[in-house]
This record gives structure tokens, C-alpha cells and sequence, in this order.
């Protein structure tokens, strides 16, 4: 970690440029939320009117205990009443994280099982047709609505605009630099850094800055520096001052004020699902699950590689001749390329790919090598003088890497996985980047899907170290889904 660098002076965020201030934040995300209960109300109309066509048609339904045209419109209020009881309307759940989709579909669930106790009860009928069609079909589009308010939520927020959290981060330098680091690395989380507390025994009589943190005070005036730059979050990170008393009495001064407060551990790049929290004796224990590298999981994630790799062998089949007579007639040189690369467990094998450079490629490597525009281990040129005409159209649309299917089929290769290193890589590994190999590399990743090639020899290892830590089949399902639109969108593919 580098060391924090103090510099005067700190500006007022109160500043033309400076973060808005705690009201106008509240009123971005009472915005947001009004605009998701407009959203939800409409998809849930729908959903009860489809319910009602696919059950009845255009017919009125005939001895019905109370009318629809009440049953309908209750069914929508109840719902939203749902909704909000289960707190999905919650800022702490809004944007990010799976707990949204989780409490949205739970109170889907617990409207359906209220309405049937209800009617068991009150022995009213409402047509169990018509109630599960209608469920089912309002599950679905929330889910759905709220998936696309996130992703038009983060849009904005990446580009610094929409409703965001601002954040007072407290604690040691070194331990709030990390944070913010971490904080800024996923903008569209909606974390937004104003300012920083620091112990006492680090101010100088000036106003100083953390980086490009303001600096706005000690651990001893932290609520009333929340409340000078308008944060609505205190952050605390790690630091030998701030004992347990201490941050209970913190909480205590927070109250009231609209400020939350929240609890950075010292653990990053570890999966919801892995993590746990236990209270002993009034001191919640975080308990975190160890990687799972074998067992049942392994062997459906291998099961699911090869029959995949093979259907998609099978209906790719055209195209791929199509591919090798383009790579024929384009530049003289075999149609494959076959380059070892190393596996799980430091295993070489050979990875196949369609051919995108000229034969003497390697030769060339290097003269061109003082032209490297990455940093660490790998060599990438966005413009290399080495690649064929139809190499940088398959590159665009990574069609060159289809051929990797016959090392899924073979056990190689998993379709989702870290990527697949070269030995002369792998040779000057240290540390942590060694674990890579602890699982079967990916035609596909989440380096993949996160920029590809623009991405930083740094991000590229926290992004492969973070799937080997926390992978799962339902992420390796998100991860193939949004590979397809990084391969339409063809950003960082060179």
C-alpha cells in the first residue's frame, strides 16, 4: 500500500464543484423512488391484466363472490403494500447487490400465501388461476423493471450523475485510502467519497487533503463533519483508536442526524454468499467460507462445459468453415494456431484458435516489444502491425477464439475462468497471482466482460483472483449472458 501524501489545502466542498449537498441528495433518491413505484405499479397492472385475459378471456367470470374490477385493483394495492412492508423501497438495498431481487420476490411469494390463508379462512374465492398466473407473471416483470433501473441507475451514476451516496470515510490514512480505492474502483455502486476524518495525531493546524480526499476533521468531531460537507454515510475503516465503545458512541451521536453508519472490514473481494455474520456475546463475527475448488458444484459446472462445448460445436459448425476459408484466402499460413498455454494445476496444454497473424508473428514480437501498451506480464498493441486483415475482424467479434470449444469438450478449459496464461508468464507469477491456477482457465471471464484488453495487468489478476475466490454457476450464467453484449459492444478487443 503506498504511503498517504498530505497536502494543503483542503477546499471547502461546500465549493463551486463540490459534492450537493445532504438535502438535494435525499431528493435525488426520493426521485429514484418514486420513479420505481410509478415503474412497479405499471408492471403490476399489466401482470393482473394478463392474469385475468389468460384466465377469463373477454369473459366476466360467472359467481363470483366479489367482483373482479375490485379484486384486480386490491390484488395490484396489496402487492405494492408488500412491496413496501419487506422494505424494497429501502435506499440500503436500492441499486446494488442481489438482496433487492431477493426481498421483491419474497414479497411476491408471501402476497400469494396471504391471499390464499385469506381466502381459506374468510372462505372467499378468487381463482387460483388467475392468482398464479398473475403472481408468476408480476414476479417476473418487477424483477425485470427493477434489473433495468439498475443498470439505468448505474449508467448515470458512472458518469457521475444520478443519486449517489456521499461518504465520509474515518479511520487510519493508509486504511481510508484503500477504501476510497475501493469505493472508486465501482462508481455505479453509488458510494460517492467527500471527505475523510483521520486520527488526531495526523492534523496539522491546516487544512489538509488525503490524496485528493479532503480532510475534515479528527475522530473527535466526525458527526459535525458529516454534517458541514453534507455526507449521508460515515464509513469507518480500521484504526487502533476507534475501540468498540468508541464506535457504539458514535452510533449513538449519529442518531437522529439522517447520517447511517457503516462498518468497513479489513476483507475485500469476498462474495455475499461466502460471507456470514454470527453475534457472540454482543460482537458480530464475520465468518467467511472457505473457497470451493471440488465437490458436486465441480462436477455439474464440468458436466455443463462439455455439453455445452459440444452443442455449440455442432450448430457453430458452418461458420466456422466459413471463418477457415476466409483465413485461406486472406494470407498464406496455416488456418489454425496452436500456442501452449498453462491450466489448472500448472498443466500445459495446447489452446487452439483461428490464425489472426502473420506466420512469422512470434519473430516480429520482439522488434515491436518497446511498444507494449500494457503494464505487467502481458504484451497488447491496439494497432499491431502483426495481425492479417481478417485477424482484426475476428479479434473485433472474438470469433478467433471459437476453436477453444475442443479444449472445453477435452477438459481443458471451462467456458467461464480466469485467462488461460502463457508459461513464460506463469514463470515469473508471485505471490497471490499463483492462484489462478487453482481452476480451469475460461474461453470467457469476468476480464472478459470488464473491459477486456484496456484493463490493467493489475485489474486483470483482481478480477481472475476474484472468480477463482467466489465462483459459482449462477455467476458463471451472468458472466456467459454479458459476454455476448462485451462481444456486440467489441470495447477493448484488439
Amino acid at each position: 500500500m503506498t504511503s498517504a501524501t498530505l497536502m494543503t489545502p483542503a477546499r471547502s466542498s461546500s465549493a463551486a464543484g463540490g459534492p450537493p449537498s445532504r438535502p438535494a441528495a435525499r431528493a435525488a433518491e426520493r426521485s429514484y423512488v418514486r420513479a420505481l413505484v410509478v415503474l412497479d405499479t405499471t408492471v403490476l397492472i399489466v401482470a393482473v391484466l394478463v392474469g385475468y385475459v389468460a384466465r377469463f378471456g373477454d369473459e366476466l367470470p360467472r359467481g363470483a363472490e366479489i367482483p373482479y374490477v375490485v379484486v384486480a385493483p386490491g390484488l395490484v394495492l396489496a402487492w405494492l403494500v408488500s412491496l413496501k412492508a419487506l422494505r424494497c423501497y429501502d435506499d440500503r438495498v436500492l441499486g446494488y447487490g442481489a438482496d433487492e431481487y431477493r426481498r421483491v420476490s419474497s414479497a411476491s411469494l408471501r402476497l400469494a400465501g396471504g391471499i390464499a390463508i385469506a381466502g381459506y379462512i374468510f372462505d372467499v374465492g378468487v381463482s387460483r388461476g388467475f392468482l398464479g398466473i398473475s403472481v408468476a407473471v408480476g414476479t417476473l416483470g418487477l424483477e425485470v423493471a427493477r434489473f433495468t433501473a439498475r443498470k439505468s441507475l448505474h449508467r448515470a451514476r458512472s458518469r457521475g450523475s444520478g443519486w449517489s451516496r456521499k461518504v465520509l470515510v474515518v479511520g487510519d490514512t493508509a486504511h481510508v485510502l484503500e477504501l476510497v480505492h475501493t469505493l472508486r474502483r465501482e462508481p455505479y455502486a453509488g458510494y460517492q467519497v467527500v471527505g475523510a476524518c483521520i486520527p488526531d495525531a495526523l492534523l496539522a493546524p491546516v487544512p489538509q487533503r488525503l490524496g485528493d480526499v479532503p480532510v475534515v476533521g479528527s475522530f473527535r468531531g466526525i458527526p459535525e463533519a458529516a454534517t458541514a460537507i453534507g455526507a449521508d454515510t460515515v464509513a469507518v475503516t480500521a484504526s487502533g483508536e476507534l475501540t468498540a465503545t468508541r464506535l457504539r458512541r458514535l452510533g449513538w451521536q449519529l442518531e437522529g442526524t439522517g447520517v447511517d453508519l457503516v462498518v468497513a472490514p479489513a476483507l475485500t473481494d469476498v462474495a455475499g454468499p461466502r460471507i456470514h455474520t454470527r453475534p457472540v456475546a454482543g460482537l458480530p463475527l464475520i465468518h467467511v467460507e472457505a473457497p470451493e475448488f471440488r465437490g458436486a458444484r465441480k462436477l455439474v459446472k464440468g458436466l455443463v462445459d462439455r455439453s455445452a462445448a459440444f452443442l455449440a460445436l455442432t450448430v457453430l459448425l458452418p461458420l466456422l468453415a466459413v471463418i477457415a476459408a476466409a483465413i485461406r484466402l486472406d494470407s498464406r499460413g496455416p488456418v489454425m494456431f496452436r500456442q501452449t498455454r498453462v491450466g489448472q494445476g500448472g498443466r500445459e496444454f495446447g489452446v487452439w484458435k483461428f490464425r489472426t497473424m502473420v506466420v512469422n508473428a512470434d519473430a516480429l514480437l520482439t522488434e515491436l516489444s518497446t511498444r507494449n501498451e500494457t503494464d505487467g506480464l502481458m504484451f497488447k498493441m491496439r494497432d499491431d502491425p502483426r495481425v492479417t486483415r481478417i485477424g482484426r475482424l475476428l479479434r473485433k467479434w472474438s470469433l478467433d477464439e471459437l476453436p477453444q470449444l475442443v479444449n472445453v469438450l477435452l477438459g481443458q478449459m471451462s467456458l467461464v475462468g480466469p485467462r488461460p496464461p502463457l508459461p513464460s508468464e506463469v514463470a515469473r507469477y508471485d505471490g497471490d497471482v499463483a492462484r489462478r491456477l487453482l481452476v480451469k482457465p475460461g474461453m470467457t471471464g469476468l476480464w472478459q466482460v470488464s473491459g477486456r484488453s484496456d484493463l490493467s495487468w493489475e485489474d486483470g489478476i483482481r478480477l481472475d483472483l476474484y472468480y477463482v475466490e467466489n465462483w459459482s454457476l449462477a455467476a458463471d450464467l451472468t458472466i456467459l449472458w454479458k459476454t455476448f453484449g462485451a462481444v456486440l459492444n467489441s470495447r477493448g478487443a484488439y
